[in-house]
Protein backbone atom coordinates (compact mmCIF):
# COMPACT_ATOMS: atom_id res chain seq x y z
CA UNK A 1 0.00 0.00 0.00
CA UNK A 2 1.09 3.23 -0.24
CA UNK A 3 0.33 7.15 -0.06
CA UNK A 4 -1.41 9.55 -2.70
CA UNK A 5 2.13 11.23 -2.62
CA UNK A 6 3.51 7.70 -4.12
CA UNK A 7 1.25 6.73 -6.32
CA UNK A 8 0.92 10.17 -8.15
CA UNK A 9 4.48 9.82 -8.14
CA UNK A 10 4.68 6.59 -9.92
CA UNK A 11 2.32 7.34 -12.61
CA UNK A 12 3.64 10.84 -13.33
CA UNK A 13 0.80 13.07 -12.11
CA UNK A 14 0.18 15.59 -9.43
CA UNK A 15 -0.85 14.77 -5.98
CA UNK A 16 -3.59 17.77 -6.68
CA UNK A 17 -4.53 15.62 -9.77
CA UNK A 18 -5.05 12.68 -7.79
CA UNK A 19 -7.23 14.45 -5.35
CA UNK A 20 -9.52 15.95 -8.31
CA UNK A 21 -9.69 12.38 -9.65
CA UNK A 22 -11.13 11.00 -5.65
CA UNK A 23 -13.53 13.69 -6.08
CA UNK A 24 -14.59 12.96 -9.27
CA UNK A 25 -14.81 8.84 -8.69
CA UNK A 26 -12.27 8.05 -11.01
CA UNK A 27 -10.21 7.19 -8.14
CA UNK A 28 -11.35 5.30 -4.61
CA UNK A 29 -8.65 4.63 -1.86
CA UNK A 30 -8.70 2.58 1.17
CA UNK A 31 -9.40 5.17 4.16
CA UNK A 32 -7.60 4.33 6.87
CA UNK A 33 -8.70 5.20 10.21
CA UNK A 34 -6.15 8.51 10.83
CA UNK A 35 -8.18 9.56 8.05
CA UNK A 36 -5.09 9.08 5.17
CA UNK A 37 -6.29 7.04 2.01
CA UNK A 38 -3.65 4.25 0.98
CA UNK A 39 -3.08 3.26 -2.43
CA UNK A 40 -2.65 -0.41 -4.45
CA UNK A 41 -1.37 -1.61 -7.34
CA UNK A 42 -4.74 -2.25 -8.55
CA UNK A 43 -5.28 1.59 -8.46
CA UNK A 44 -1.73 2.28 -9.85
CA UNK A 45 -2.85 0.08 -13.21
CA UNK A 46 -6.34 1.88 -13.30
CA UNK A 47 -4.77 4.96 -13.32
CA UNK A 48 -2.32 3.92 -16.17
CA UNK A 49 -5.21 2.91 -18.38
CA UNK A 50 -7.12 5.92 -17.17
CA UNK A 51 -3.93 7.98 -18.97
CA UNK A 52 -4.01 5.69 -22.25
CA UNK A 53 -7.82 6.47 -22.30
CA UNK A 54 -7.12 9.89 -22.17
CA UNK A 55 -4.59 10.40 -24.38
CA UNK A 56 -6.89 9.22 -27.01
CA UNK A 57 -8.90 12.42 -26.59
CA UNK A 58 -11.97 11.13 -24.36
CA UNK A 59 -12.98 13.44 -21.56
CA UNK A 60 -12.59 11.81 -17.60
CA UNK A 61 -16.45 11.65 -18.09
CA UNK A 62 -15.76 9.69 -21.41
CA UNK A 63 -12.93 7.50 -19.34
CA UNK A 64 -14.43 6.89 -16.17
CA UNK A 65 -17.49 5.59 -18.36
CA UNK A 66 -15.05 3.19 -20.80
CA UNK A 67 -13.14 2.34 -16.95
CA UNK A 68 -16.23 0.85 -15.32
CA UNK A 69 -18.73 -0.20 -17.75
CA UNK A 70 -18.93 -1.30 -21.47
CA UNK A 71 -17.26 0.94 -23.74
CA UNK A 72 -19.61 2.93 -26.03
CA UNK A 73 -18.48 2.63 -29.19
CA UNK A 74 -20.97 5.84 -30.82
CA UNK A 75 -18.80 8.04 -28.16
CA UNK A 76 -15.67 6.76 -29.57
CA UNK A 77 -16.60 7.24 -33.15
CA UNK A 78 -17.70 10.78 -32.88
CA UNK A 79 -14.15 11.09 -31.00
CA UNK A 80 -12.60 9.49 -33.88
CA UNK A 81 -14.00 11.66 -36.21
CA UNK A 82 -12.99 14.73 -34.34
CA UNK A 83 -9.46 13.34 -34.11
CA UNK A 84 -9.69 12.72 -37.80
CA UNK A 85 -10.89 16.63 -38.46
CA UNK A 86 -8.01 18.14 -35.60
CA UNK A 87 -5.59 16.26 -37.50
CA UNK A 88 -6.57 17.45 -41.47
CA UNK A 89 -6.09 21.07 -39.75
CA UNK A 90 -2.99 20.43 -38.21
CA UNK A 91 -1.54 18.59 -41.28
CA UNK A 92 -2.99 21.72 -43.15
CA UNK A 93 -1.51 24.35 -40.58
CA UNK A 94 2.36 22.42 -40.91
CA UNK A 95 2.27 22.23 -44.84
CA UNK A 96 1.21 25.55 -44.99
CA UNK A 97 4.36 26.65 -42.18
CA UNK A 98 6.64 24.28 -44.81
CA UNK A 99 5.47 26.06 -47.75
CA UNK A 100 6.30 29.48 -46.09
CA UNK A 101 10.22 28.39 -45.29
CA UNK A 102 10.13 27.25 -48.61
CA UNK A 103 9.55 23.50 -48.08
CA UNK A 104 6.42 22.96 -49.98
CA UNK A 105 3.83 24.73 -52.68
CA UNK A 106 1.60 27.76 -52.18
CA UNK A 107 -0.77 27.30 -54.59
CA UNK A 108 -3.45 26.47 -53.05
CA UNK A 109 -2.80 28.97 -50.45
CA UNK A 110 -2.45 32.10 -52.65
CA UNK A 111 -5.39 31.09 -54.71
CA UNK A 112 -7.73 30.74 -51.35
CA UNK A 113 -6.53 34.06 -49.88
CA UNK A 114 -7.05 35.94 -53.48
CA UNK A 115 -10.59 35.11 -53.47
CA UNK A 116 -11.28 35.66 -50.21
CA UNK A 117 -9.21 38.86 -49.36
CA UNK A 118 -7.14 40.45 -52.81
CA UNK A 119 -5.96 43.53 -51.39
CA UNK A 120 -4.80 42.06 -48.34
CA UNK A 121 -2.96 39.21 -49.97
CA UNK A 122 -1.46 42.06 -52.66
CA UNK A 123 -0.17 44.36 -49.92
CA UNK A 124 1.23 40.88 -47.53
CA UNK A 125 3.52 40.17 -50.88
CA UNK A 126 4.19 43.34 -51.42
CA UNK A 127 5.47 43.69 -46.98
CA UNK A 128 7.53 40.44 -48.65
CA UNK A 129 9.35 42.77 -50.93
CA UNK A 130 8.03 42.03 -53.57
CA UNK A 131 6.79 45.19 -56.00
CA UNK A 132 3.28 45.71 -56.71
CA UNK A 133 3.46 44.29 -60.29
CA UNK A 134 5.14 41.14 -58.71
CA UNK A 135 2.49 40.56 -56.36
CA UNK A 136 -0.07 40.81 -58.74
CA UNK A 137 1.66 38.56 -61.13
CA UNK A 138 1.95 36.24 -58.34
CA UNK A 139 -1.51 36.51 -57.00
CA UNK A 140 -2.27 35.53 -61.01
CA UNK A 141 0.09 33.71 -62.74
CA UNK A 142 2.40 32.03 -60.84
CA UNK A 143 0.45 31.85 -57.37
CA UNK A 144 3.67 30.80 -55.42
CA UNK A 145 5.85 33.19 -54.02
CA UNK A 146 8.68 31.10 -53.42
CA UNK A 147 8.49 29.59 -57.48
CA UNK A 148 7.86 33.07 -58.89
CA UNK A 149 11.29 33.97 -60.45
CA UNK A 150 11.01 30.31 -61.99
CA UNK A 151 7.52 29.84 -63.03
CA UNK A 152 7.65 33.45 -64.99
CA UNK A 153 11.09 32.83 -66.64
CA UNK A 154 9.10 29.68 -68.26
CA UNK A 155 5.97 32.01 -68.69
CA UNK A 156 7.84 34.52 -70.68
CA UNK A 157 9.63 31.33 -72.67
CA UNK A 158 6.02 31.40 -73.87
CA UNK A 159 4.91 34.51 -74.22
CA UNK A 160 8.31 36.66 -75.86
CA UNK A 161 7.62 34.66 -79.14
CA UNK A 162 3.78 36.13 -78.94
CA UNK A 163 2.65 39.38 -80.69
CA UNK A 164 -0.51 39.23 -78.57
CA UNK A 165 -0.38 38.93 -74.70
CA UNK A 166 -4.04 39.00 -74.02
CA UNK A 167 -7.19 38.70 -76.20
CA UNK A 168 -7.90 41.72 -78.42
CA UNK A 169 -9.44 42.86 -81.71
CA UNK A 170 -8.24 45.54 -83.93
CA UNK A 171 -11.19 46.01 -85.81
CA UNK A 172 -12.85 46.53 -82.38
CA UNK A 173 -10.27 49.08 -80.86
CA UNK A 174 -10.37 51.12 -84.25
CA UNK A 175 -14.52 51.46 -83.87
CA UNK A 176 -14.32 52.39 -80.06
CA UNK A 177 -11.52 55.26 -80.91
CA UNK A 178 -13.42 56.62 -83.66
CA UNK A 179 -16.40 56.06 -81.82
CA UNK A 180 -15.06 58.04 -78.55
CA UNK A 181 -17.70 60.86 -77.38
CA UNK A 182 -14.39 63.52 -77.18
CA UNK A 183 -11.43 63.81 -79.35
CA UNK A 184 -8.75 63.41 -76.98
CA UNK A 185 -5.08 64.80 -76.93
CA UNK A 186 -3.46 63.22 -74.08
CA UNK A 187 -4.34 59.19 -73.06
CA UNK A 188 -2.40 57.11 -70.89
CA UNK A 189 -2.53 53.67 -72.27
CA UNK A 190 -2.36 51.06 -69.21
CA UNK A 191 -0.67 47.60 -69.57
CA UNK A 192 0.48 48.21 -73.47
CA UNK A 193 2.17 45.28 -73.75
CA UNK A 194 3.80 45.04 -77.02
CA UNK A 195 2.25 48.22 -78.31
CA UNK A 196 -0.39 46.95 -80.21
CA UNK A 197 -3.54 48.91 -79.40
CA UNK A 198 -0.85 51.77 -78.85
CA UNK A 199 0.04 51.71 -82.61
CA UNK A 200 -3.73 52.38 -83.30
CA UNK A 201 -4.28 54.92 -80.43
CA UNK A 202 -1.42 57.14 -82.60
CA UNK A 203 -2.71 56.10 -86.02
CA UNK A 204 -6.10 56.72 -85.60
CA UNK A 205 -6.40 59.76 -83.21
CA UNK A 206 -4.11 62.83 -83.06
CA UNK A 207 -3.47 62.47 -79.49
CA UNK A 208 -0.40 61.99 -77.83
CA UNK A 209 0.12 58.71 -76.08
CA UNK A 210 1.65 57.59 -72.98
CA UNK A 211 2.58 53.96 -73.16
CA UNK A 212 2.36 52.32 -69.67
CA UNK A 213 3.93 49.21 -68.90
CA UNK A 214 6.07 47.50 -66.46
CA UNK A 215 8.26 44.66 -68.92
CA UNK A 216 10.80 47.23 -69.93
CA UNK A 217 11.48 44.72 -73.17
CA UNK A 218 7.78 44.69 -73.91
CA UNK A 219 8.23 49.14 -74.19
CA UNK A 220 11.38 48.40 -76.20
CA UNK A 221 9.60 47.02 -78.70
CA UNK A 222 6.46 49.79 -78.32
CA UNK A 223 9.18 51.95 -79.39
CA UNK A 224 10.68 50.35 -82.49
CA UNK A 225 6.88 50.03 -83.60
CA UNK A 226 6.61 53.96 -82.94
CA UNK A 227 9.68 54.38 -84.89
CA UNK A 228 8.20 52.09 -87.94
CA UNK A 229 5.28 53.33 -88.43
CA UNK A 230 6.91 57.23 -88.12
CA UNK A 231 4.56 58.54 -84.47
CA UNK A 232 7.64 58.70 -82.28
CA UNK A 233 7.00 62.27 -81.78
CA UNK A 234 3.45 61.50 -80.12
CA UNK A 235 4.07 58.28 -78.39
CA UNK A 236 5.87 58.52 -74.28
CA UNK A 237 7.14 55.43 -72.64
CA UNK A 238 6.57 54.68 -68.92
CA UNK A 239 7.97 51.95 -66.47
CA UNK A 240 5.62 51.69 -64.18
CA UNK A 241 4.09 49.02 -62.19
CA UNK A 242 -0.49 50.10 -62.77
CA UNK A 243 -0.59 50.15 -58.61
CA UNK A 244 1.78 53.15 -58.53
CA UNK A 245 -0.43 55.52 -61.12
CA UNK A 246 -0.93 57.85 -58.27
CA UNK A 247 2.85 58.64 -59.12
CA UNK A 248 1.70 59.91 -62.16
CA UNK A 249 1.40 63.96 -62.18
CA UNK A 250 -0.86 64.37 -65.40
CA UNK A 251 -4.39 64.13 -66.22
CA UNK A 252 -5.66 62.60 -68.96
CA UNK A 253 -8.25 63.19 -71.57
CA UNK A 254 -8.56 58.88 -72.14
CA UNK A 255 -7.23 56.40 -70.22
CA UNK A 256 -6.97 53.33 -72.16
CA UNK A 257 -6.48 49.72 -70.79
CA UNK A 258 -7.29 46.74 -72.93
CA UNK A 259 -7.08 43.32 -70.98
CA UNK A 260 -5.02 44.54 -67.83
CA UNK A 261 -7.33 46.07 -65.43
CA UNK A 262 -7.96 42.60 -64.04
CA UNK A 263 -3.91 42.83 -62.56
CA UNK A 264 -4.92 44.92 -59.75
CA UNK A 265 -8.88 44.49 -59.84
CA UNK A 266 -11.37 46.16 -61.98
CA UNK A 267 -13.03 47.85 -59.25
CA UNK A 268 -9.67 49.39 -57.75
CA UNK A 269 -8.97 50.61 -61.27
CA UNK A 270 -12.00 52.48 -61.41
CA UNK A 271 -11.50 54.14 -58.82
CA UNK A 272 -7.80 54.71 -58.26
CA UNK A 273 -7.27 55.49 -61.69
CA UNK A 274 -10.29 58.11 -62.08
CA UNK A 275 -8.48 61.49 -60.78
CA UNK A 276 -5.85 60.87 -63.27
CA UNK A 277 -8.95 61.79 -65.44
CA UNK A 278 -10.05 65.08 -66.43
CA UNK A 279 -14.08 65.92 -65.96
CA UNK A 280 -15.79 64.03 -68.97
CA UNK A 281 -12.70 62.33 -69.91
CA UNK A 282 -12.70 59.15 -71.22
CA UNK A 283 -11.83 55.22 -69.53
CA UNK A 284 -11.65 52.35 -71.97
CA UNK A 285 -10.88 48.95 -70.46
CA UNK A 286 -12.01 45.34 -71.84
CA UNK A 287 -12.44 43.28 -69.25
CA UNK A 288 -13.54 38.95 -69.47
CA UNK A 289 -16.82 38.70 -68.35
CA UNK A 290 -19.30 35.94 -68.02
CA UNK A 291 -21.80 35.16 -70.59
CA UNK A 292 -23.66 32.56 -69.65
CA UNK A 293 -25.69 32.65 -66.72
CA UNK A 294 -25.03 28.88 -65.55
CA UNK A 295 -21.25 28.12 -66.53
CA UNK A 296 -20.18 24.38 -67.27
CA UNK A 297 -18.42 23.20 -63.78
CA UNK A 298 -15.31 22.61 -65.32
CA UNK A 299 -14.89 26.21 -66.80
CA UNK A 300 -16.69 27.98 -63.72
CA UNK A 301 -13.63 25.76 -61.30
CA UNK A 302 -10.89 26.88 -64.03
CA UNK A 303 -11.98 30.31 -63.72
CA UNK A 304 -12.97 30.76 -59.57
CA UNK A 305 -9.04 29.88 -59.59
CA UNK A 306 -7.81 31.88 -62.53
CA UNK A 307 -10.08 34.61 -62.64
CA UNK A 308 -11.84 34.89 -59.26
CA UNK A 309 -12.56 38.21 -59.24
CA UNK A 310 -14.53 37.41 -63.22
CA UNK A 311 -18.12 39.38 -63.32
CA UNK A 312 -21.13 39.93 -65.51
CA UNK A 313 -21.07 42.73 -68.01
CA UNK A 314 -24.40 43.90 -65.84
CA UNK A 315 -22.09 43.71 -62.77
CA UNK A 316 -19.03 45.34 -64.13
CA UNK A 317 -21.76 48.50 -65.39
CA UNK A 318 -22.80 48.72 -61.53
CA UNK A 319 -19.55 49.21 -60.62
CA UNK A 320 -18.72 51.84 -63.19
CA UNK A 321 -21.99 54.07 -62.33
CA UNK A 322 -20.78 53.89 -58.52
CA UNK A 323 -17.34 54.85 -58.96
CA UNK A 324 -18.30 57.88 -60.98
CA UNK A 325 -18.82 57.38 -64.16
CA UNK A 326 -21.62 57.34 -67.03
CA UNK A 327 -21.86 54.21 -69.48
CA UNK A 328 -21.12 56.05 -72.93
CA UNK A 329 -21.16 52.31 -74.04
CA UNK A 330 -19.61 48.69 -74.21
CA UNK A 331 -19.69 46.43 -76.84
CA UNK A 332 -19.00 42.11 -77.04
CA UNK A 333 -15.40 41.64 -78.58
CA UNK A 334 -16.74 38.37 -80.01
CA UNK A 335 -15.07 35.48 -80.13
CA UNK A 336 -11.99 36.51 -82.71
CA UNK A 337 -11.10 38.44 -79.90
CA UNK A 338 -10.90 35.27 -78.06
CA UNK A 339 -9.05 33.36 -80.96
CA UNK A 340 -6.57 36.26 -81.91
CA UNK A 341 -4.78 35.24 -78.40
CA UNK A 342 -5.27 31.57 -78.04
CA UNK A 343 -4.60 30.08 -81.48
CA UNK A 344 -1.21 32.01 -81.42
CA UNK A 345 -0.93 30.77 -78.01
CA UNK A 346 -1.55 26.97 -78.71
CA UNK A 347 0.91 27.02 -81.54
CA UNK A 348 3.43 28.79 -79.53
CA UNK A 349 2.61 26.38 -76.57
CA UNK A 350 3.55 23.30 -78.92
CA UNK A 351 6.60 24.63 -79.77
CA UNK A 352 8.26 25.22 -77.12
CA UNK A 353 6.98 23.20 -74.30
CA UNK A 354 9.77 20.70 -74.30
CA UNK A 355 12.33 23.57 -73.53
CA UNK A 356 10.46 24.77 -70.45
CA UNK A 357 11.82 23.53 -66.76
CA UNK A 358 8.84 24.77 -65.53
CA UNK A 359 6.53 22.01 -66.08
CA UNK A 360 3.73 24.16 -64.10
CA UNK A 361 3.71 26.45 -66.71
CA UNK A 362 2.91 24.35 -69.44
CA UNK A 363 0.29 22.84 -67.20
CA UNK A 364 -1.17 25.79 -66.51
CA UNK A 365 -1.63 27.37 -70.09
CA UNK A 366 -2.74 23.93 -71.41
CA UNK A 367 -5.56 24.16 -69.19
CA UNK A 368 -6.43 27.30 -69.91
CA UNK A 369 -6.52 26.45 -73.67
CA UNK A 370 -8.79 23.24 -72.73
CA UNK A 371 -10.92 25.46 -71.52
CA UNK A 372 -10.99 28.39 -74.31
CA UNK A 373 -11.89 24.97 -76.47
CA UNK A 374 -14.99 23.76 -74.04
CA UNK A 375 -16.02 26.98 -73.04
CA UNK A 376 -17.12 28.99 -75.87
CA UNK A 377 -20.01 31.27 -75.57
CA UNK A 378 -19.64 31.12 -71.89
CA UNK A 379 -17.27 33.43 -71.76
CA UNK A 380 -15.46 36.63 -73.80
CA UNK A 381 -14.20 39.96 -73.40
CA UNK A 382 -16.32 43.04 -73.48
CA UNK A 383 -15.09 46.41 -74.13
CA UNK A 384 -16.16 49.32 -71.58
CA UNK A 385 -16.67 53.11 -72.54
CA UNK A 386 -16.81 55.31 -69.84
CA UNK A 387 -16.96 59.09 -68.71
CA UNK A 388 -16.19 60.58 -66.11
CA UNK A 389 -18.70 62.57 -63.96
Amino acid sequence: MVTISELAGSVGLSRSTLLYYEKLGLLKGHRQSNGYRLYNDAHRQRLILLQQLQASGLSLKECQACLDGKIDREILSQRLETLRLELDEKTKSMNLLAALLGQGTLKEWHEHVERQAPDVHRQWLINQGFSGDEASRIALLSKDMNDHDLYMKGFMQVFSGLECWGPGSLKVTEQVIASLPIKPQSILEVGCGNGIATMLLAQHSSARVTALDTDESALARVRGRAIAAGVTDRIDTLCLDMARLSEVESVFDAIWAEGSAYIIGVKRALSSWRPLLRPGGCLVLSDMVWRASQPSEDVQTFWASEYPAMATVEKRLKQAERAGYTVHSHLDMGQAALDTYYLPLAARLKQVQELITEKRVVEDLQRELDVYQQGKGQFGYEMFVLIRD
